[in-house]
């Protein structure tokens, strides 16, 4: 497939243990390292699985996912009143089934084609199916300040204003909004 001009692999490559991971640098030197020094490791200890977007020589992009809740603990009263208003269910819930991508990360020379809308494509995709494993409303992100302005964009709210001032705001998209 090609975005912007640019040629990879469209569907996203699960990473296995014997994956020879491609070089990979963003401008997030955390994210590079867990990708190099972590991902194997989160996979073993079954705590997140890392997919990548690569081309013939490198890694364009990657992002993590993990199971995850969207908890009323955790939301303040505006942010629950607007998820309990969106399920339809006479026996309201505490808790919510969510995805929370862990890791998104777009290499240097990648940034600014696209490909961060994509990662959130796909997500979507495999988590609003049909034929997904086991059911998901929500898609949870806890996102680096820089990037909360990306997630809001592409429609993904925050849970609580109680971390407004983090290092990283605790975010969520309702996937039955694609119906």
């Amino acid at each position: 497939m090609s975005l912007n001009g640019i040629n990879f692999e469209w569907k996203p490559k699960r990473l296995d243990f014997d994956t020879k991971i491609k070089p990979f640098e963003s401008e997030d030197t955390d994210l590079n390292n867990f990708l190099k020094n972590d991902a194997k490791n989160y996979l073993k200890q079954r705590l997140a699985v890392t997919y990548l977007i690569e081309n013939d020589v490198e890694t364009i992009a990657y992002f993590c996912l993990s199971n995850d809740i969207v908890l009323r603990l955790f939301s303040d009263k505006e942010g629950w009143k607007k998820i309990k208003k969106s399920i339809p269910n006479a026996k309201l819930r505490s808790i919510y089934p969510a995805i929370k991508i862990g890791r998104l990360a777009v290499a240097t020379d990648y940034a600014g084609n696209g490909f961060g809308k994509l990662i959130l494509q796909i997500v979507r995709e495999m988590y609003s199916s049909e034929t997904q494993p086991s059911g998901c409303r929500f898609v949870t992100v806890d996102a680096y300040q820089n990037a909360v302005h990306f997630y809001q964009k592409h429609k993904f709210e925050f849970l609580t204003s109680d971390d407004e001032n983090e290092k990283t705001r605790l975010m969520y998209y309702d996937l039955q909004a694609i119906q």
